[in-house]
């Protein structure tokens, strides 16, 4: 679950980057996995999100947000949760040192 403490307050300065994603308008299912879903079309899934981030024009803000409350599941600025996850560990190394 994401670090919901971690979130910015309501004040839409902080959302307002959401206006302006590529994946507006898309189905959540292109970047969020359905239970059990595994092999190829996961792949496929996969590549489809992140060929949408690659084009968006805010991609770093997304990131950006899904670093800073440490989103756990789907493809935020073009990263997938096994990416987001060493990220997080990454930055976790990086502070204990």
């Amino acid at each position: 679950m994401a670090e919901l403490s971690r979130l910015p307050g309501t004040n839409t300065d902080h959302w307002d980057w959401q206006m302006h994603a590529a994946c507006r308008g898309e189905q959540s299912a292109v970047f969020f996995h359905p239970e059990g879903e595994r092999g190829a079309a996961r792949v496929v899934r996969t590549n489809r999100a992140k060929a949408i981030c690659a084009q968006c024009p805010v991609r770093q803000a997304c990131l950006d947000h899904a670093v800073a409350v440490r989103e756990p599941y789907g493809i935020w600025g073009g990263l997938g949760e096994d990416e987001l996850a060493e990220l997080y560990q990454q930055r976790k190394l990086d502070i204990a040192v």
